[in-house]
């Protein structure tokens, strides 16, 4: 059966802002919700169906590939593929923005607490089961890294499950015991007039489990810290700023969820010759007088290499080249931007005796030989004088 556009399953316009399709995704996962809808198959559907469109259009990239292909676009090699759910424990973890809690290991409840039962992956009866922490990072690159992609190995500092209680918490020979307060949900239920309020346990936390004996180790955590090294890989095309979301890099959970993931943010030096527009490069490039005037051909560096410019007789300073396809590819993996060739007549400051006197015979000739424009222009200055 084929998918329906992404944009009808949300409901919005195809230049919707990212806060409309946010708030229309929140909607439609509020109508579709499990724990409102239990046992419907239909309403199942739809939830997955609008986490897919949702997890597309808020990304920038995936919209942007969308948008020019369609649902062609976000399959195959390099396309970087849609959202496929297997569960609804994919969807919380991955839109803990949207639900509050999971992803991240961010605290709180969600926002269906107190109305559906909870959920976030344990269902409406289980407890709630919560991603590790997700971490940021920042990665220094250089221009022409950053033209062409590269590879990273960053040093981090990160909380692993401990070693010697698995993560547990527990000392060796105990284990975790039922918290006697929620029964193991995670949750407690208070009454407030007509309705009935679950919170997060007070004394487990939401874990479902306390620790009599903490493990040595790890003081109860479950977990100790450790410095690691992860290969990033930059995209070619990547510009200053771009967050990379690395998945799965992040800390573990200590409650059997999935880890969380490593966001990393890159920062592109400047370059002493080079600077970018979009995908164009632009550079200045000086021009002798006699160049601009007669002529000529020069080579110019690019990201790439040399390459030759044909500069036509009477360049003016500030006249722009343009060299095709020698910018920027673009990150979403078509096209590349162009190198902006921007030329500015070197005055020199200092002139040796030779090019003196050519100089002031050149002057000689400019006042005997006057062309038209200039001809008015000196009688327009002629007149204004005589007036006065």
């Amino acid at each position: 059966m084929a998918k329906r556009d992404y944009y009808e399953v949300l409901g919005v316009a195809k230049d919707a802002a990212e806060a409309d399709i946010k708030k229309a995704y929140r909607k439609l996962a509020m109508k579709y919700h499990p724990d409102r809808n239990p046992g419907d198959k239909e309403a199942e559907e739809k939830f997955k169906e609008a986490a897919e469109a949702y997890e597309v259009l808020h990304d920038a990239d995936k919209r942007a590939r969308y948008d020019r292909f369609g649902h062609e676009g976000l399959s195959g090699a390099g396309g970087g593929g849609g959202a496929h759910f297997s569960n609804f424990e994919d969807i919380f973890s991955q839109f803990s923005d949207i639900f509050g809690g999971g992803g991240g290991g961010g605290g709180g409840g969600s926002i269906f607490d107190g109305i559906f039962g909870g959920m976030g992956g344990g269902g409406a009866t289980g407890r709630r089961v919560r991603a590790g922490n997700s971490l940021k990072c920042r990665v220094n690159i250089s221009f022409k890294e950053a033209a062409f992609g590269c590879s990273k190995t960053i040093e981090l500092n990160r909380n692993e499950l401990c070693e010697k209680c698995k993560g547990s918490g527990a000392a060796a020979g105990s284990s975790p015991k039922r918290c006697p307060t929620c029964g193991g949900t995670g949750q407690v239920h208070r009454s407030q007039g007509f309705f009935a309020v679950q919170t997060t346990c007070p004394k487990c936390h939401g874990a479902g489990t306390v620790i009599d004996k903490p493990c040595g180790s790890c003081s109860g955590s479950g977990v100790t810290a450790k410095s690691v090294r992860i290969k990033v890989s930059i995209p070619a095309g990547v510009e200053d700023g771009t967050r990379l979301r690395i998945p799965d890099e992040g800390e573990p959970s200590t409650g059997g969820g999935p880890r969380g993931d490593l966001f990393c943010y890159i920062f592109v030096a400047e370059d002493e010759f080079f600077h970018r527009r979009g995908n164009d490069v632009i550079c200045e490039v000086p021009l002798t007088i006699s160049q601009a005037v007669l002529g000529a051909q020069i080579d110019v560096p690019t990201l790439r290499g040399k390459a030759k410019v044909k500069i036509n007789p009477g360049t003016q300073s500030g006249q722009i080249y343009r060299l095709r396809g020698q910018g920027f590819p673009n990150m979403r993996g078509y096209g590349e931007g162009d190198q902006i060739v921007q030329v500015v007549v070197d005055i020199p400051k200092k002139l040796t005796k030779r090019q003196e006197e050519l100089f002031r015979e050149l002057a000689s000739i400019d006042e005997s030989h006057v062309s038209p424009k200039r001809k008015s222009f000196m009688d327009t200055i002629k007149n204004y004088f005589t007036e006065e």
